[in-house]
């Protein structure tokens, strides 16, 4: 299971410091991977891309549309994807 940490909206930072932050978001989700895999052994993970993908995207939807206070549109932009498939992501993730 992966671990997710409540945190406070972070303000707007430049490129830089954007940068900075991806490797330590990639590598919380390593971590994540890892310990799942090893918790499984000896077991073989069945159908780990999707119980990722459904981890990761439940909260970060919640997190962004908090952030957003509600508003989709902005929700959405901020996600790079438009409003209809925020809104249907949303709907399958029981968010909407």
């Amino acid at each position: 299971m992966i671990a997710v940490v409540n945190a406070a909206p972070l303000p707007h930072t430049d490129a830089a410091a954007e940068a900075a932050l991806q490797p330590a978001l990639r590598e919380c989700v390593a971590r994540a991977v890892r310990r799942y895999l090893a918790d499984l052994h000896p077991q073989r993970p069945d159908g780990l891309y999707e119980l990722v993908l459904a981890e990761v995207e439940t909260p970060l939807l919640r997190e962004v549309l908090h952030w957003s206070g509600g508003n989709q549109s902005r929700a959405a932009a901020a996600l790079g994807i438009n409003r209809a498939t925020l809104r249907k992501k949303l709907a399958a993730r029981g968010l909407g």
